[in-house]
């Protein structure tokens, strides 16, 4: 996991060939004009999707793996408060991996927290364990799903 501000991407995106791309994306598209969902930037290879939601309680948040894409998860509006544990720890899997939408849940709890604000970044890799969708109020936010 890596968290920064995107000012700063350019420290990150030598880490795979498809991020440069990616933050290009994130730090000129004006999301304002964008309605949530699935928004191509380069057919499977590089996706967004934009989500508006409630923040949950820490207990309702759950652990997530993927083994195909990369998640690049920016706030748009509000906190978000995100656990983590590393994939290696999770022993509880609650929901097997479903291959179309590159996804595995677990019963395992987080072991960190980070809180993730507009103008930040977080990424998870395949190897990271994430529970995103902790806070109060609405959150709106951008994950960039980078193949890897």
């Amino acid at each position: 996991m890596i968290l920064d501000s995107l000012s700063n991407s350019k420290r990150v995106e030598c880490l795979h060939p498809r991020f440069a791309k990616a933050f290009e994306y994130l730090k000129t598209t004006d999301f304002s004009k964008l309605e949530d969902g699935r928004h191509e930037i380069d057919g499977d290879e590089i996706f967004v999707t934009i989500a508006s939601y409630i923040g949950k309680e820490k207990k309702n948040a759950v652990i997530e793996t993927h083994q195909k894409y990369i998640d690049i998860q920016a706030i748009l509006v509000g906190v978000e408060k995100i656990g983590w544990k590393p994939e290696s720890e999770l022993r509880d899997i609650s929901i097997p991996y479903d291959d179309p939408r590159d996804i595995i849940f677990y019963i395992d709890r987080p072991t960190t927290y980070c809180k993730i604000y507009p103008g930040q970044f977080a990424i998870y890799f395949p190897e990271d364990g994430h529970a995103p969708g902790i806070g109060h109020g609405c959150i709106r936010k951008v994950v960039v799903k980078v193949l890897i």
